[in-house]
């Protein structure tokens, strides 16, 4: 469906769509997924990320030591923390790293690597 209208509203964003003409057939898309293209994101600045961007990039930390795989990002509100996954033992291990300046070093996503300041035992 084509977007006639979009702003956003509080953590949200507000749309109508040109084939949506009452409040009835909008409250049958409620839960609905909505996917966009690529095409039509807005470049990201150069320290912003899209979370779609981060999944899958391998994670070190500055002794070089692979931290695992960030799995899925989390909103807690202040700050937007990496689950990161990984396998030892024969199971599946889960390391969480918040995603802010201070423990986050660099982001690369051509390599698809993330550098942290941080410790497998925190």
């Amino acid at each position: 469906m084509r977007v006639q209208q979009a702003k956003e509203h509080s953590d949200s964003v507000v749309a109508s769509a040109h084939d949506i003409t009452d409040r009835s057939q909008a409250e049958r898309l409620k839960g609905s997924r909505i996917f966009v293209s690529r095409a039509s994101f807005p470049t990201p600045s150069p320290d912003e990320f899209y979370w779609v961007d981060l999944i899958g990039l391998q994670v070190f930390n500055r002794e070089g030591l692979d931290l695992g795989t960030v799995s899925d990002l989390m909103s807690t509100g202040p700050n937007t923390v990496l689950a990161l996954q990984w396998q030892a033992d024969g199971k599946t291990h889960e390391r969480m790293i918040p995603f802010v300046n201070a423990y986050v070093d660099t982001v690369d996503l051509t390599a698809r690597r993330i550098l942290v300041d941080w410790q497998p035992d925190y």
